[in-house]
């Protein structure tokens, strides 16, 4: 578990954990855009203060007004281009794997449009990829795991994976977390880990909640012992300690 698990962040204590436990960390301070921008001098120093000495990095990409599979060309493009430059910056850190957000936004998309375009988005945008760099599709909004399935079955391409955030699925989604588990399985290579009660996506520690974290964590190591794991949670000494201590 060690040696697959990061810490995001959103915890301001990440880095100094990650260096005391031996974990990766997922840098979660450009999730809003404008950090590569105006706010870059202030964010990097924070990234690199918490990044120092932790060898296993991952890079969370903007999200905030962002829509790979948008209808309109030009909100696309406009996803593209920040995609571009946070890729560019991921390199900086040394960051080979990057989450980005699907985009769904319920009553917006018809499920079919947003496959429709999220399929020619990521075929285009994987053509001037680095081939050393994977791409996981997280799910926010979608209500059920079919629709980030077909994209990813009709872009087939190697660099573009899945993240199961297992506390978007349970808010979100009437189907069960170990539902969408056993349906993606295949295609998962990270996940986000945090609980909450089903009414809120509130990032709680693994033990506050009403996901059956124990049960769960089994059956990810069951059926995908390679993918990484990024405890998303805004204090999460509690849980490390419950996982590798245990």
């Amino acid at each position: 578990m060690r040696q697959k698990l990061y810490l995001s962040t959103i915890d301001p204590k990440a880095g100094q954990l990650a260096r005391d436990y031996g974990l990766g960390v997922e840098i979660a301070e450009y999730c809003t855009a404008w950090n590569m921008d105006a706010d870059f001098a202030r964010t990097d120093q924070t990234v690199r203060r918490a990044i120092d000495g932790v060898q296993r990095r991952i890079f969370h990409v903007p999200f905030n007004e962002l829509f790979p599979c948008a209808i309109d060309p030009q909100a696309r493009a406009l996803a593209a281009r920040r995609y571009r430059q946070a890729m560019e910056l991921a390199a900086e850190y040394d960051c080979k794997k990057l989450v980005i957000h699907g985009g769904y936004v319920t009553n917006v998309y018809f499920p079919a449009w947003y496959t429709q375009q999220s399929v020619c988005f990521w075929r285009e945008f994987l053509e001037t990829a680095p081939e050393d760099v994977t791409i996981f599709l997280e799910n926010v909004l979608e209500e059920e795991p079919q629709m980030l399935l077909d994209i990813l079955r009709q872009v087939k391409d190697p660099r573009l994976r899945m993240c199961l955030d297992v506390g978007h699925a349970h808010v979100y989604s009437k189907i069960p977390v170990m539902e969408w588990l056993e349906a993606c399985a295949p295609w998962i290579g990270h996940f986000h880990i945090h609980n909450n009660d089903g009414s809120w996506d509130s990032h709680c520690p693994l033990d506050q909640g009403t996901i059956p974290m124990e049960k769960l964590l089994g059956r990810i190591e069951q059926l995908c012992p390679q993918a990484s794991l990024t405890l998303e949670l805004a204090e999460a000494e509690s849980s490390v300690r419950n996982l590798l201590e245990a």
